[in-house]
């Protein structure tokens, strides 16, 4: 009877909710001790409704039935867009919560096709990698969180991250990713995928805190240490009539791995008078199989990082059908990036830079090559909504959100060793944007197919980005005044869009979601300028339509196929346009006359309600024309490498993967997937040699599984294991070693945590991700094997 009743309902919420309130239906109601009034409060709908009908009339339609179940203490999250025409992953606290989590992005390290590149607890660039889109392609992506935009689009890199920070994953109930750009609500940087995350809101009074430690050792060229971290939040909130409130606090301090190391290629050179002689330097063979010599941890180095963040949300329901909105967002972040030397002279006194003589070899070391650097920024997010919510007609929703980079500076020495010496500051003060997104929907009152079953959206988005940067001499890099003007540029963008979208279910089991967006993008006020020297560039725009549409059959009652084409414009980021350096009259590093990518995406799928989970299998297609991206442009004298229009990349691949819970066995949730992706150049006419090559930073596999084995209500298990396959660190595919710093890696990590919850209110958990301490990269260092204890108070 159970079962038959929740076939019968996953068949319903595909037509109404889709498969993830099918698994969140599924969720609440297994782990419910309460399966005897679940199971008769679900039988009388289905047999108050046409089912016997159903069943002599192929084509008449279940009326969609609506169940929701949360603990008493935080609202469900709402269910995805059900018709939105895409693919879409779910993790949901539930399945998050026995994982090793610490940053926001943890939460998405399980997902289909996904992979996020994440170097250290604490990383301020973790990126999003999803099918076509690297880890360095930053504007592939959109992130919300309630839908306030987090998505950095001031750049199109890995300094360029989403501000996960604004979000402690504590307060998130829902992560929803929503693969390609098929739909028209949202904008052309959906072109990789975009993250909607939804967070919790207390039903009564709760108080939460919750303690972590983590450690790692670390063993590579000289480094041979263990480095060390720690996470404490604390959250309080209440619902009073009907007002509600969730606060909260986070303080995160770690330090990292080497993430960064001084290198030189081996030299051939005999050694020459006055070279200071010098032991300590290693030697590999780097990622294009060139022996090198490392020198010390430079750059990056070693990272330390204490980051604070405050939250406050606030919800006031007017009546039972509008709600208004607030949210309050802080963090601040300093990082403290130290260098160090591998090298000593003959009296063991550290060697940094000069011309030095290694194995009877002459080296030039720069003096920049190990500097060490320091920072601080503070952030802030403001957000307004104001929202209907009906169950079904006519709703509004008016959502706007400022994100203010209040005080950045990023300070860097220009020679390593010990001391306050001269270096450079770079003030960001001023930089940040800001968003407005007016919708309104309407939904049928009936499911019946026909001319009236029509779901409707349309809506106007507004988006303004803007970037300010300064940068001087100062006589002490750590703590100094600026003193002379060193160069700075400044720019903006701005885009307003209009959209349409309808979900029309023209036939019992069809259903056409089709749409369309107009988007109107400028850039402006852009320009960079040394002492003395000020360049303005001219202003650029461009207005484009992009139309979506999507075709659905339901083959039976747990099995669904869809079609989607899309296509989407990917307009240029403000860095990409202005940022750049003056070198006399020649400017170098930027391009103002960069074109939008204009992608053409296609993708079928199939989803299949099976085995207590769902089955996805989908074949996707992606025609980026004008790809941008930065490259040396080869037919030029001399080279020139800039951001640039890359004539044509086509990612085409397949997925599966199984979400389920209680597989084989009671207590067994499984997550799973394996997807095959093969990225290429097609046309490149500045770089003629990339073309048939394998685009940057897409592997050829991904696979991921996570399988959590509950004992009882009070403990559980989590084995999980994360592959990525070959892939290629330069365009030119001549990265032939890439198992080693400098490469990016084949890798497969296995991660455990054990949770168990001794009292009501308490819960402890231990934890290790990269199990086995496989050494990998992705350019940098990735974390050795890490250990995790954790502690919880819920009251």
């Amino acid at each position: 009877m159970l079962n038959f009743a929740l076939r019968r309902l996953s068949f319903c919420v595909r037509r109404g909710a889709g498969f993830s309130a099918y698994r969140a239906v599924h969720r609440a109601a297994r782990r419910s001790a309460h399966w005897p009034i679940l199971v008769p409060a679900l039988v009388p709908a289905f047999v108050a409704s046409p089912a016997r009908a159903d069943d002599a009339n192929p084509d008449s339609t279940l009326p969609t039935v609506s169940v929701s179940a949360s603990a008493s203490t935080s609202a469900a999250a709402p269910a995805v867009d059900p018709n939105l025409p895409a693919s879409v992953e779910t993790v949901t606290r539930d399945q998050f919560a026995n994982w090793n989590v610490v940053n926001t992005e943890d939460v998405l390290k399980y997902m289909p096709n996904l992979a996020v590149r994440k170097r250290f607890i604490g990383d301020l660039n973790s990126i999003i990698a999803v099918r076509g889109t690297s880890n360095t392609q930053s504007a592939r992506g959109l992130v919300y969180a309630d839908g306030l935009m987090l998505s950095n689009l001031l750049g199109n890199s890995y300094s360029f991250p989403p501000r996960w920070s604004m979000v402690f994953p504590d307060e998130i109930q829902q992560v929803d990713v929503i693969y390609g750009p098929f739909s028209a609500l949202y904008p052309g940087n959906s072109l990789g995928a975009t993250v909607l995350i939804s967070t919790r809101m207390p039903k009564q009074f709760e108080a939460n805190a919750d303690v972590k430690a983590f450690t790692q050792h670390f063993s590579l060229f000289g480094v041979n240490q263990s480095f060390n971290g720690s996470e404490a939040s604390a959250s309080i909130g209440d619902r009073v009539g009907k007002f509600s409130y969730l606060l909260g606090v986070n303080h995160l301090e770690n330090t990292s791995q080497p993430l960064q190391f001084a290198t030189l290629a081996q030299s051939g050179t005999p050694a020459k008078a006055g070279d200071t002689p010098v032991t300590g330097a290693y030697f590999y063979n780097n990622q294009t199989n060139t022996p090198t010599a490392v020198l010390g941890v430079n750059g990056e180095g070693i990272e330390h990082t204490v980051q604070d963040q405050f939250k406050l949300k606030m919800q006031y329901d007017f009546t039972p059908t509008l709600q208004a909105g607030f949210t309050l967002g802080y963090w601040h972040q300093t990082y403290d990036s130290q260098t160090s030397t591998f090298l000593r002279d003959a009296n063991g006194n550290p060697v940094y830079s000069g011309n030095v003589s290694i194995g009877g070899y002459h080296y030039t070391i720069p003096a920049a090559a190990l500097a060490p650097s320091f920072g601080h920024s503070e952030n802030w997010l403001y957000g307004v909504s104001l929202k209907t919510r009906n169950a079904t007609g006519w709703n509004g929703e008016a959502i706007a959100s400022y994100y203010d980079i209040g005080n950045s500076v990023a300070r860097t020495a220009n020679a390593g060793g010990p001391g306050n010496g001269p270096g450079t500051v770079l003030f960001g003060d001023g930089t940040g944007w800001k968003t407005l997104d007016l919708r309104g929907t309407y939904t049928p009152v009936s499911t019946q197919a026909g001319l009236g079953n029509h779901a409707l959206s349309f809506g106007y988005h507004y988006d303004n980005y803007f970037l300010d940067n300064q940068s001087y001499n100062t006589l002490n890099w750590r703590d100094g005044d600026a003193a002379s003007f060193a160069n700075a540029f400044t720019g903006k963008t701005q885009t307003q869009a209009l959209y349409a979208q309808d979900a029309w279910r023209f036939l019992p089991r069809w259903k056409l979601v089709y749409g369309v967006r107009y988007e109107d993008w400028q850039a402006y006020d852009g320009a960079q300028s040394l002492p003395g020297q000020t360049i303005a560039y001219s202003d650029a725009s461009q207005r484009h339509f992009s139309p979506k549409a999507s075709l659905s059959f339901d083959v039976s009652d747990d099995l669904v196929l869809r079609a989607s084409i899309g296509r989407a414009y990917r307009f240029p980021t403000v860095s990409e346009l202005f940022q750049g350096q003056i070198n006399g009259s020649a400017i170098v590093n930027n391009n103002p006359h960069l074109q939008p990518e204009d992608d053409l995406s296609k993708e079928l799928s199939a989803e299949w309600a099976h085995w207590n989970g769902v089955f996805r299998f989908s074949l996707f297609q992606d025609d980026v024309k004008n790809t941008i991206f930065s490259q040396t442009d080869t037919t030029v004298i001399p080279n020139v490498t800039n951001f640039q229009n890359i004539g044509k990349v086509r990612s085409r691949g397949v997925e599966t993967s199984y979400s389920g819970e209680d597989v084989m066995v009671r207590g067994l949730d499984l997550l799973a997937s394996v997807a095959y992706t093969q990225s290429k150049i097609i046309a490149n006419a500045q770089n003629p040699a990339t073309v048939g090559k394998y685009f940057y930073r897409i592997p050829l596999w991904r696979a991921n599984i996570a399988a959590t084995y509950h004992f009882d209500a009070r403990s559980a298990l989590t084995l999980a294991a994360r592959y990525s396959g070959r892939q290629y660190n330069t365009l030119t595919n001549t990265d032939t070693n890439p198992n080693v710093f400098g490469g990016t890696s084949t890798y497969t990590v296995a991660d455990v945590k054990f949770t168990f919850k001794p009292t009501r209110i308490s819960e402890i958990g231990i934890g290790v991700d990269n199990l086995f301490d496989a050494r990998y990269f992705v350019y940098h260092p990735y974390p050795g094997r890490t250990f995790y204890a954790e502690a919880k108070l819920r009251l």
